[in-house]
């Protein structure tokens, strides 16, 4: 089984983007759409205080007819983040992630942000596996020896 420091090692950045809870959800927005990812932690120093997401810009934003440009993180931001460490497995947060509909989860490593893996992080490692099954059990069955 995979684990979250092996997916971690695969994606080569592990640089994390954040804002404050003080920035707006506008200067939040357009970070996520320069670094193309759909969520940022929300840091306050060093320790997590929350994380944003598109959409939590969609459903207490856009639906609600406020405006990003006035209104701060802090006023939209989800402040319950949960959290794995390096040490769980691909299987694990794909049910962390399935049982409380999160994309986004961050690795923290003895009490420090390692780094943050999303769904598609996920997605993309159990394809490989699988893939790398497939084809053993290919050869298996034409009598290759790998």
């Amino acid at each position: 089984m995979t684990t979250v420091a092996e997916i971690l090692k695969s994606k080569g950045n592990t640089a994390v983007h954040a804002v404050t809870p003080d920035d707006t959800v506008f200067s939040a927005l357009q970070l996520m759409a320069d670094k193309g990812i759909g969520a940022l932690l929300v840091m306050q120093g060093q320790d997590i205080v929350g994380i944003i997401t598109e959409r939590d810009y969609a459903r207490k934003i856009a639906l609600k007819g406020r405006t990003s440009v006035l209104t701060p993180v802090s006023e939209v931001m989800t402040t319950s983040v949960m959290f794995v460490k390096p040490t769980q497995t691909s299987e694990e947060c794909m049910a962390l992630m399935t049982d409380n509909r999160l994309r986004h989860l961050p690795v923290m490593d003895n009490g420090k942000l390692a780094g943050l893996i999303s769904i598609g992080d996920l997605v993309k490692e159990i394809i490989s596996e699988q893939k790398f099954v497939i084809e053993q059990l290919e050869h298996y069955i034409s009598g290759q020896r790998g």
